[in-house]
Formats: structure tokens, sequence, C-alpha cells
């Protein structure tokens, strides 16, 4: 990857100690040298930073030849692959360096995606939740409205009077997926605790304080939490494909309309988020996970 300078990008001690900016790849020689890279602080953050292998040994060398307060490192949604951890991990080691704790979870190259991309993840829909006129098909991954009922056996997760269904895996970090809509549906997400029976503000997605959802509908979207709607206006687009941004810690549940080189800012939540969250939709037609 390209030096700061040959890419346009100036930084400065302001980007280095707030984390604002990271120098892409750090090859370049004001970041190996940076006498101010950790000057004074005891934890830095270059999450989702770009940073690939060749970046982490610029890392090692710009720490071990300006030793410094660094004591923890957060190098977590990067793409550092197996020798980039192999060099910071014998940092660690390393008498010249202070470095005591480091993260590096969450690496791949799919990191190295623009924007909120960088953070995507698997999903598969969770069969002991769906809703008996649902189905589920392409390994679990898109499930269809049906005007039967399917013959799945009894469970304390599934849905008995809301045409939902749940994903398997419960959220925390930064986590991006997309899925896409026909007919109308209910993108949400949810505590694990919201009811599977009974009334439709304590079922549905949305409609309590367990759930956050986007309703889309005839090129139409409105967003709800605790039952509480939101109206969003966008311009007309034949584009059925959401994007989801959950960013836990921040507190953050963002929707977007998606194309293949475009995401349309649709509505952002903002909460304190106390337990995981668990992808869910309500199904007019079809969702599929993308």
């Amino acid at each position: 990857m390209g030096s700061c300078a040959a890419m346009g990008i100036s930084v400065t001690k302001e980007d280095c100690l707030h984390g604002e900016l990271c120098c892409l790849g750090l090859g370049e020689e004001t970041c190996m040298e940076l006498p101010y890279f950790a000057e004074g602080i005891s934890a830095k953050s270059l999450s989702g930073c770009l940073v690939t292998e060749e970046g982490c040994a610029s890392l090692v060398s710009a720490l071990r030849s300006n030793p410094s307060h660094l004591r923890e490192l957060d190098l977590s949604y990067n793409h550092p692959g197996d020798s980039g951890v192999r060099l910071l991990s014998a940092g660690l080691e390393d008498p010249h360096c202070r470095l005591e704790k480091l993260n590096v979870e969450h690496g791949g190259e799919n990191r190295m995606k623009p924007g909120i991309r960088k953070y995507v993840c698997d999903l598969t829909l969770d069969l002991n939740t769906v809703d008996r006129r649902l189905s589920l098909s392409e390994k679990n991954r898109k499930v269809t409205w049906r005007t039967e009922n399917q013959p799945y056996p009894d469970h304390p997760e599934r849905f008995e009077d809301c045409v939902q269904v749940l994903c398997r895996e419960g959220l925390t970090g930064r986590c991006y997926w997309e899925v896409e809509w026909s007919g109308g549906a209910v993108i949400g997400v949810t505590y694990k605790g919201i009811s599977r029976r009974g009334r439709v503000k304590d079922c549905c997605l949305g409609q309590n304080d367990k759930s956050w959802s986007l309703f889309c509908y005839n090129n139409r979207y409105s967003a709800r939490h605790n039952n509480n709607p939101t109206t969003i206006d966008v311009p007309s687009s034949s584009s059925h494909r959401v994007g989801v941004y959950l960013d836990w810690s921040a507190g953050t549940l963002s929707f977007y309309r998606a194309s293949s080189d475009t995401l349309t800012h649709l509505i952002t939540f903002t909460s304190t988020f106390t337990e995981p969250l668990y992808p869910g939709f309500r199904v007019w037609d079809s969702v599929s996970l993308k």
C-alpha cells in the first residue's frame, strides 16, 4: 500500500493521538519515526484503519525506535495477516517496547473494504425461532412466507403470533450486514428476551423497548422503536437491498438503502445497549441475507 504522502494524506500529531486518521499502510517515513506516536498516552486505537502486514512491520519499527508509554494497542478490524500478528506479538516480549496488551481480533482481508462494509459479518437464520408461516432455504439464509403452516416442532423460542424469524448470532462490537427484501418486510434487531407469543407490542420488532426496526414497503421506509414511528423521506429507487450497521459499544444502529457501490443513510438509532442484539425479520414475501 502506498505512503501517506503519495496518497495525499497529511498526518499530524493531532491525528495520531486521537485516531481520527490512520496513516494508510503505516509505511511513510514520518509514520515510522512518529516521535509523538504515543507520547503521554497508554492506549492507542487503530481499529478499522486499513492496516496491512506491511503496515504492521512499520508500526513495530516505530514502537522499537521510539520507546513510549504505550501499553495497549487496538488493531482490531484490520488485515495484519499471520506475519503481522507474529511481529506484533513478538513486540510484547521486546524489552525496548512497553506494549503489554494487543488486540488483533476480527481481522481478515474483508477488513480492507472501504467504509462500514469492512465490518461485514456472517449470519444464519435460526430454525428454532421461525414462525410456522415461514420457510427457510439457501442454507438458512433466505426466509419466505407460505400459505400453509410448516411442520416445525414446538420450541420455546419459536414465534407464534408474529410472522418473524431471528438470526442465530447475537451481536456485539461492530457488525454490518445486508438483506434483500421483496413484497414488504420489517428488518431489525432485538434482545433475545423479546416475547415469542402474545400481544403484537410484546412480540413484533420495533413495537417494544427490546427491539429496533425499519419497515420497508413499496419504496417507502419507516423506523420504529418502542412503538414510536419515524417516517423516512428518501428519493425513489429500485433498490430493495438494506444495509445495517451496528456499533454496539458506541450505542448506534444505522440503516442504509444499499446498492453495489453506494449506501444511502436512512436513520440511526442511539441507545445504551446492554445485551447482544439478534438480527430479525418480519416477512410478507421473502428476505435474503446477502
